[in-house]
């Protein structure tokens, strides 16, 4: 019997478009004589509409927008049995949330899962949410003993209280250049490089657009290497993989549009240095109590110094994106890595049946 497999995707998010991709994608990539795929459009309103089951891959990503279809409440996939007429439709086997940035990616839907008692692939509530809030997250790192560099944020009534002193307190604890980063969101959304107050401000202005809290970190002179990090209790890496963007830093044009990034993979990095970057990525996967799936980011340093920058909790899964590579590299192919994630997810939700709730 084919598994009934339920793809979440879209969503209230400045990255709401990166999901349509990451869904098409996964949908393509997907078993169709083993999963019945129904998916679910999430609106930049918030409205929740249900499509047709899917039996071929889609061609673009209008496709998977239905808003004509049928709306429904979150809370309906909790039915473990829906009638239709006289027909009883079984349940979904798994929920797959394919949703990047916040109301997606930071814990509310996963949240909302846990409360449904539904199983579903990725990270739960808390790794979720600290691994959205950047500022969170690199506290729990700092915590963890996980080397990162130097940073400071600031909320938004903060800034605008006395601008020039946070300006000051930057210049004073970070220097220049340095990011600026909007905290709660990924795929380089609202990202700037500054190497002067007056491009600092601007920095905060934009990051702002999108968060009410921004991150500022210390601007380093080296390599971006990412690994994918797989499973739940014991996980395992990928290999490496090397970004050279053309640009500053790797930004949202060249990860999702234009392709305008060389990804070198393996990377070319020594062997001591990998093995210390896997130690780095478990260690900071368990610090966050992650599971299933995370891309870990890093910063190597000429002199061979190694930085957690972060991790992702949902990377994409693009044609241009850097986990699904990393792991085909390793010998996972990407429908055995949809496989893999989809076991996970039912895995954890198993163990946790066993825990008492009652006295």
């Amino acid at each position: 019997m084919k598994k009934k497999i339920c793809l979440l995707y879209g969503g209230k998010s400045a990255e709401h478009n990166v999901s349509l991709q990451t869904a098409k994608a996964v949908i393509s990539a997907l078993d169709m004589n083993k999963y019945e795929i129904h998916p679910i459009f999430i609106s930049t309103e918030g409205q929740w509409m249900k499509g047709p089951e899917l039996h071929a891959p889609v061609e673009d990503v209008k496709e998977l927008q239905y808003t004509n279809g049928e709306a429904i409440v979150p809370n309906a996939l909790s039915t473990s049995l829906t009638v239709t007429g006289k027909e009883e439709e079984k349940g979904f086997d798994v929920i797959f949330p394919l949703l990047h940035g916040p109301n997606g990616e930071d814990g509310t839907v996963q949240g909302m899962l846990e409360l449904l008692n539904l199983p579903y692939v990725g990270n739960g509530v808390l790794a979720s949410s600290a691994g959205m809030d950047k500022v969170i997250m690199k506290n729990l790192f700092a915590q963890a003993g996980v080397p990162q560099v130097n940073y400071t944020w600031f909320v938004r009534n903060t800034w605008e209280a006395n601008q020039t002193n946070a300006y000051k307190q930057v210049e004073d604890s970070i220097g220049y250049p340095c990011f600026v980063k909007p905290a709660n969101l990924g795929s380089s959304v609202g990202i700037s490089k500054c190497t002067n107050r007056e491009e600092l401000h601007t920095a905060f202005v934009e990051a702002f657009q999108f968060d009410r809290k921004v991150i500022i970190e210390e601007g380093v002179t080296a390599r971006e290497i990412e690994l994918g990090v797989l499973g739940n209790d014991y996980p395992e890496c990928s290999v490496a993989g090397e970004i050279l963007p053309k640009k500053d830093f790797y930004d949202y044009k060249a990860k999702y549009e234009d392709g305008d990034t060389a990804l070198i993979i393996p990377a070319e990095i020594p062997a001591d240095v990998y093995e210390e970057m896997k130690e780095i990525a478990i260690q900071s996967f368990k610090a966050l109590d992650c599971a299933g799936l995370v891309r870990a980011d890093f910063f190597l340093t000429e002199d061979g110094k190694i930085y957690m920058n972060e991790v992702n909790t949902m990377p994409g899964f693009t044609p241009f994106s850097m986990f699904p590579l990393l792991w085909k590299h390793t010998g996972v192919e990407y429908p055995a890595l949809i496989e893999k994630l989809v076991s996970l997810g039912v895995e954890r939700h198993q163990e946790k049946q066993s825990i008492k709730h009652t006295m």
